[in-house]
């Protein structure tokens, strides 16, 4: 009897990446395996992923958050919800401290931090407060690194000297994170796994870097578990995935883009927009999804009698069908 492996995925690929915000997809998973991973990663990334944050402010003559300064229009509580709100970088894993001394009329913001060295900061726009007179405003901060959210009483593990505020400090660089999963086809199988990963970051790491780390992260963990060299393991991975990638990515582009021939209209951008995109009812998707249709282009090279002969596509599914490809001035085939 031969031995049965499980087919292995594709790397992941870029399908936008602007900014803090970035889409990746990892096509050939085995089914079920989509969500096996896409709730795995997402954990790891939302809850395992390093920052830095502040986690202690002093301000002269302040003895305590609920207060206020004199000439400064925000209260200190708003004043330290705004401090919060600033992403920092930090090198190496020791605190360090960071201060601002700045003079009114004034509008401080996260530029008029003297950062330097270990600690740059990704948000310099970000709005502290507003000094209205001609008084000063002199305030230090402590930045740590760490993971997720850790409560103000854990940094206040001794007695500190009076006039230090302890924040509960958020350290993921992570704003948002989200996975779909739908079909694909493999082969002569349609009921592959195609997993897309949504990724917004703060801006203190790229969205790719935060997809990087909650791989090595899985890796390490599971590694950790079994007796054997990880690095091993990593390596016969990589070498069985480069061997079968060509075939994997050749079943995927498959569907979204077609050989060109007579009766095939031209292939633009429009055409390689996915069907989720364009407005049609979850029936209408569904039963092309079913068909193998994925993109504009698939339905685009269709006559009204091949999508009538689809499960679940009637005279009212044509008729939505038109209208969504007349948006992108584009019609079924004659």
């Amino acid at each position: 009897m031969s031995e049965q492996k499980i087919i292995l995925p594709s790397k992941p690929k870029a399908i936008l990446e602007d900014g803090n915000k970035g889409v990746f997809e990892i096509d050939g998973l085995v089914p079920g395996y989509g969500y096996t991973l896409g709730n795995s990663l997402r954990r790891i990334i939302l809850s395992s992923l390093p920052g830095a944050a502040i986690t202690a402010v002093k301000i002269d003559g302040v003895a305590h958050e609920f207060s206020t300064i004199e000439g400064v229009k925000e209260d200190v509580i708003t004043l330290l919800l705004n401090l919060k709100n600033i992403r920092f970088q930090l090198v190496g894993d020791e605190p360090v401290k960071v201060a601002f001394s700045v003079k009114g009329p004034k509008i401080v913001t996260a530029a008029d931090i003297n950062a330097k060295g270990a600690v740059s900061i990704s948000n310099l726009d970000q709005y502290i407060c507003e000094i209205t007179s001609k008084s000063g405003l002199n305030v230090e901060l402590t930045i740590e690194r760490g993971l997720g959210f850790v409560p103000r009483d854990a940094h206040h593990k001794q007695k500190a000297d009076i006039g230090i505020i302890f924040l509960d400090a958020i350290f993921s660089p992570i704003r948002r994170v989200s996975y779909d999963v739908e079909e694909m086809r493999v082969g002569d199988k349609t009921n592959f796994n195609r997993l897309r990963l949504t990724i917004e970051t703060d801006g203190t790491l790229s969205p790719r870097e935060a997809l990087e780390m909650s791989v090595n992260t899985m890796i390490e963990q599971l590694a950790a578990i079994v007796s054997v060299d990880s690095g091993k393991i990593i390596a016969e991975v990589q070498a069985a995935s480069a061997a079968k990638a060509p075939a994997i990515e050749a079943a995927a582009m498959e569907e979204e883009t077609m050989a060109s021939d007579e009766e095939s209209v031209d292939v633009t951008d429009v055409l390689k927009n996915r069907i989720d995109a364009i407005g049609l009812s979850t029936r209408t998707l569904n039963a092309l999804s079913a068909a193998n249709i994925r993109t504009v282009g698939g339905i685009a090279r269709k006559r009204v009698d091949d999508l009538l002969e689809i499960d679940g596509i009637g005279d009212k599914g044509i008729t939505e069908i038109k209208e969504a490809l007349a948006q992108f001035n584009l019609s079924l085939k004659d």
